[in-house]
């Protein structure tokens, strides 16, 4: 007898994939005169890791974890890098337990260091059949030294949630000076599968009075179930924004967004605005379906990034919870004028894009519209443009939208888009020059000493002396 399955209702003795912990080791080719002297990640970032938590340590380390396909291990690596933690070294911290209520799947690590001590909350449930199945709940390890990496782990024990209840999906983090727990729960008297709440910390295991932040009402919230789980928080301009993600695991998976003033009181629900449509979600132009579970971290420049995972397809056979093809994939985080979150679309595989704005053109941003090459004012994912390596050292540019075109220089200057690869002539290809402060030029190889220039809301070759031509990289 088969059973379905999913995160939520699962039985013990399924069939796991054994599925390899790392991808293979890639490198990003840079063009002549790259911006940054770092590896520019690739995504996927990691493959078959999903509900990945990555963050920047004070020792200088990316740390990461995430669900391994077998969902019977924590796992942990390392790097100097962002670009690094794809090939490095991942250790295996803890095995679930032969028997008893951390036997069966093990779910959504997240490792936290509180008091000097370091932690690694995640969800739990026993194997076997019956109604224990269902028994799914938060648990921690703890580690007896400095180093996450070497210590030894052990287990410290069961989360005290205001209920006992299903729950999972917990978050640790600090607001002016006050450590907070979010987490994941069904709550006695609500027909959901799980709600968003929070708590004031007391202890690595147990928090205060807990507030109810959000119940799945939505349509996009209830598709397949009625979830809100994998909280994730970062502030930006005075305010604090918490994203978190809804529905089933498959394509329909998508991001929400609550948001707070920062010096408000984040335990009281009203403070919060629940944004009504979803921040994040799959995208077909893409190719990334079901993103979601994300998490926030800085890269080596300091600035915000997007830490989340996706499929590369569409249809799933079977239930979702045993496809291993969630992969943790990272991308460039921006805000709007009006200081939100500007979430944009799963950027898909490849080397993270870039945006190029031209100051002497008013700011217009190359990108496209439609299938139309175009400069000025437009919406985040229509600018974002990626840099592929080619002959001789050149780039083709293309358009994440458009991933199976490039941009290509026509005999009269007028630049448009080709297929990918049709342009034996060097009409499609550039040679990118960094100039001072950044700047970069996209020299033409099929006309030499012209460039890429915003005129008049549209991109034509210029002579590269004209300050049209120079792209300030966002």
């Amino acid at each position: 007898m088969s059973i379905a399955l999913s995160r939520r209702t699962f039985a013990a003795g399924a069939a796991l994939l054994p599925i390899a912990c790392t991808s293979a080791g890639r490198s990003v080719m840079g063009g002549p005169g790259a911006a940054s002297p770092l590896a520019s990640p690739v995504n996927p970032l990691v493959k078959n890791r999903a509900d990945a938590q990555i963050f920047q340590h004070t020792d200088g380390y990316y740390y990461m974890t995430g669900s391994v396909p077998e969902y019977d291990r924590l796992v942990l690596r390392r790097a100097k890098t962002l670009a690094g933690l794809t090939t490095a070294e991942e250790r295996v911290l803890w095995h679930h337990e032969a028997s008893g209520p951390l036997s069966g799947f093990i779910w959504a690590p997240e490792m936290h260091e509180i008091d000097g001590k370091w932690y690694m909350h995640f969800a739990a449930g026993p194997s076997g059949g019956g109604e224990d199945v269902f028994r799914i709940r938060t648990y921690a390890v703890q580690c007896d030294g400095p180093d996450p990496m070497t210590g030894t782990w052990s287990t410290l024990g069961e989360f005290k949630a205001p209920w006992d209840s299903f729950n999972l999906d917990s978050k640790v983090f600090v607001h002016r000076g006050q450590r907070y727990f979010t987490w994941a729960q069904r709550e006695p008297g609500i027909e959901t599968n799980s709600n968003l709440y929070i708590a004031k910390m007391t202890g690595p295991l147990t928090v205060g009075p807990a507030t109810r932040l959000s119940v799945p009402t939505y349509d996009w919230e209830i598709r397949g179930f009625k979830v809100n789980e994998g909280a994730a928080v970062i502030e930006h301009a005075g305010k604090l924004f918490m994203t978190y993600s809804a529905s089933a695991t498959d394509d329909r998976y998508c991001l929400g967004l609550l948001s707070i003033d920062a010096e408000a009181d984040l335990l009281v629900a009203s403070n919060w605005t629940k944004s009504p449509v979803p921040v994040f979600q799959t995208c077909v132009e893409t190719s990334v379906y079901g993103p979601g579970h994300n998490d926030f971290t800085l890269d080596e420049q300091g600035r915000p990034m997007l830490v989340y995972h996706g499929r590369d397809y569409k249809e799933i056979e079977g239930d979702p919870l045993f496809n291993p093809d969630r992969h943790t994939r990272v991308q460039r985080l921006y805000f709007s004028a009006d200081g939100m979150p500007d979430f944009g679309v799963p950027v898909g595989n490849g080397p993270l894009p870039e945006r190029f704005f031209n100051p002497a053109a008013k700011g217009a941003f190359l990108g496209n519209e439609g299938t139309r090459i175009v400069s000025g004012a437009l919406p985040l994912a229509q600018t974002q443009i990626r840099s592929l390596p080619a002959e001789a050292g050149s780039v083709r540019l293309s358009p994440i939208l458009l991933r199976d075109q490039v941009l290509s220089a026509g005999v009269d200057g007028r630049v448009g888009l080709a297929p990918f690869g049709q342009g034996g002539d060097g009409s499609d290809r550039f040679r990118r020059r960094t100039l001072a402060g950044g700047v970069v030029q996209f020299e033409s190889i099929a006309q030499p000493g012209k460039g890429l220039a915003a005129i008049d809301g549209t991109v034509a070759l210029a002579p590269l002396g004209e300050a049209r031509t120079r792209w300030s990289v966002d």
